[in-house]
């Protein structure tokens, strides 16, 4: 089974009506935008995706309307939010049922696991889901530690191809994962590309960031590939600020929302409980960053 995830991958929002309810044609504008944008691939149930909060029908719809606009074109992979083995497989089989090429597997968080736990998990979901298995490392979110170690042991497993390093500092943890991994194991990046140049030079193959500005990290990932390093640099120091904003706790759902609204890509930033929508002052505090930034309309047309 070969790894389908690299180069650059957002993490789909989910848009809602501002009655709550899943805003399909938004979604399949916000897809279309991604392709647009030369994404190499897309995840959904994300973090960045609200997945916290979807029902399994809205799981179901988004997998089918993403799938379709993708229509092959590039690996779609679907997150993974267990408490246990058990609803790790059911989840798992259906997003691949859905037409997933990979998925995206946090490890149990209520109940801790065991290291031995975690290697057994992993090993179960890589082979009996019959797809690409990523292991998310993101233990400040999940309280699970994963030392290098264990995630070496991870990349022995049949069907487990790739981990996404979130746990601060994630390059260093990058570099040591790459240097002790076995071969075909990759490594990618996380946390909004928050220190996206730092784990591309760390071996990091890809990054998994929210998904408003698909569009301005293309060139700066293909500058940073052809070698023009100071390019690379100067693009992302442009664009911190905004990447710095939608990582606040809490509000980051709402901001990456609002930025979508703002460039017509999708007709509401309403999100759904625990997350907060934005209130009056930190919108406006935003709009400063998008207006300093210059950030243009998107490329698709006006959100029906």
């Amino acid at each position: 089974m070969s790894n389908p995830v690299r180069g650059l991958v957002p993490v789909l929002a989910t848009p809602f009506d501002e009655d709550g309810s899943l805003d399909r044609g938004s979604l399949r504008r916000l897809t279309e935008f991604q392709l647009r944008s030369g994404a190499d691939g897309l995840a959904v149930f994300g973090m960045a995706s609200e997945g916290f909060a979807l029902a399994a029908a809205d799981r179901e719809a988004i997998l089918r309307d993403v799938t379709e606009v993708v229509a092959g074109a590039v690996p779609v992979v679907a997150g993974v939010s267990p408490t246990s083995l058990v609803t790790a497989l059911e989840a798992a089989e259906q997003a691949v049922a859905g037409g997933a090429d990979a998925l995206m597997v946090l490890p149990p968080y209520l109940a801790k696991p065991s290291a031995q736990q975690l290697v057994d998990f992993y090993g179960e979901i890589g082979a009996r889901c019959g797809a690409s298995v990523m292991v998310q490392d993101a233990g400040a979110t999940t309280g699970v530690p994963m030392p290098v170690p264990l995630l070496t042991e991870f990349g022995k497993l049949p069907g487990v191809d790739s981990v996404k390093v979130e746990t601060a500092p994630t390059a260093p943890k990058i570099a040591a994962t790459v240097a002790a991994a076995p071969e075909g194991f990759e490594v990618l990046g996380g946390q909004n590309a928050f220190f996206l140049l730092e784990e591309l030079a760390a071996g990091a193959v890809g990054t998994m960031p929210a998904c408003e500005f698909t569009d301005l990290l293309r060139p700066l990932l293909d500058a940073w590939a052809a070698g023009r390093t100071e390019d690379a640099h100067a693009a992302y120091e442009r664009l911190l600020p905004l990447i710095r904003f939608g990582m606040q706790p809490g509000l980051a759902w709402a901001v990456h929302k609002e930025v979508l609204v703002r460039r017509g890509i999708i007709r509401s930033a309403a999100v759904r409980m625990p997350a907060q929508p934005l209130t009056e002052p930190v919108r406006v505090q935003l709009d400063g960053i998008i207006g300093r930034l210059g950030l243009p309309a998107a490329t698709v047309g006006t959100p029906r």
